[in-house]
């Protein structure tokens, strides 16, 4: 069998260590380096002839550094005949722009996806895409795989009771189902409108949160403007305490203050984005994807099935 190499780029190296800690795999030495001009130089500083090789890397901000970044990487093990190049993106940048929503726009996400696969890699997996046909934009294999049963198992181990599921929108609904599904209890929708870009309006709240615990589930939190407005959105309708879930946190601008101040009793995050330590608050928990991350490397080395890690998807 070929020997398993684990590698990080800039992004992840926290999650990085705890996912070789995992595997009982060090991770492998890579040299990166910034010229004076901003040219990203890699170098890898070990044999990988013949191996399959792990690349952990989030396309977080700084995105385009740090996608570029990536494709250097998988470049470089490409050129130095890596068996099989596998790469982790706990965190696929450029993802809400998949779609052309007006003329003349692009489709960043599938641009991504091609100069991912042209890059060298073989493989891609990925922690909640924004929208699951991203993975028909790729000509290789991807594996997609989704945060709320996490936040599900930590809600479970707080035994709180009266709880509903709110979906932050109608294009969150269908995961929003899983988790209320996951946790046996019901869901509501907020309709929201997005009249420009970074801006969304909380428009209705459908179905009934008064007196209950609210659970907000979403993907990602990037300005903080919509999560925020919706969690205060619910107190109004009468939700007796609102947490927010959310697998992304890109916090953009002033989203931390925008976070500080709502009214989320607390907010439950991923750390598929490092955090800077500015951007914490007292009432963030951080839930690591490094278990469940280091399950799916180890499946796929050993060349064993990764159904019974897609368990939920069968709930509707």
């Amino acid at each position: 069998m070929r020997k398993l190499k684990l590698f990080t780029g800039s992004v992840n190296n926290e999650l990085a260590e705890k996912i070789s800690m995992r595997l009982g795999v060090p991770l492998s030495p890579l040299e990166i380096k910034r010229f004076k001009d901003t040219e990203t130089y890699v170098k890898i500083k070990e044999k990988v002839r013949g191996e399959d090789v792990f690349i952990i890397q989030s396309t977080s901000p700084p995105v385009n550094e740090n996608l570029m970044e990536l494709l250097i990487i998988l470049d470089a093990m490409k050129r130095s005949s890596a068996g099989r190049i596998n790469v982790v993106i706990p965190y696929y940048g450029y993802g809400r722009q998949d779609r052309k929503a007006t003329a003349r726009e692009p489709i960043t996400a599938k641009l991504v996806a091609n100069l991912i696969t042209a890059a060298g890699a073989d493989r891609v997996v990925t922690v909640d895409l924004h929208t699951d046909q991203i993975q028909g934009f790729f000509d290789i294999p991807v594996d997609h795989f989704v945060a709320y049963p996490l936040f599900a198992d930590y809600f479970k181990d707080k035994k709180i009771k009266n709880i509903v599921a709110v979906a932050p929108d109608t294009g969150f609904a269908k995961k929003t189902r899983r988790f209320a599904k996951l946790m046996e209890i019901p869901m509501a929708i907020i309709d929201k409108r997005r009249p420009a870009h970074n801006r969304a309006e909380v428009c209705f709240v459908i179905g009934d949160v008064k007196n209950k615990t609210a659970i907000l589930i979403d993907d990602i939190i990037d300005t903080g403007g919509t999560i925020s407005a919706a969690a205060d959105a619910l107190i109004q309708k009468g939700a007796d305490k609102v947490y927010i879930c959310a697998t992304h946190a890109v916090l953009s601008g002033d989203a931390v203050k925008k976070l500080e101040v709502c009214k989320a009793k607390e907010i439950i995050l991923t750390d598929t984005i490092p955090l800077a330590s500015n951007k914490v608050l007292k009432k963030m928990k951080i839930i690591s994807v490094a278990s469940l991350m280091a399950q799916v490397i180890e499946r796929i080395h050993s060349n064993e099935s990764l159904g019974k890690l897609f368990y939920w998807e069968a709930l509707v």
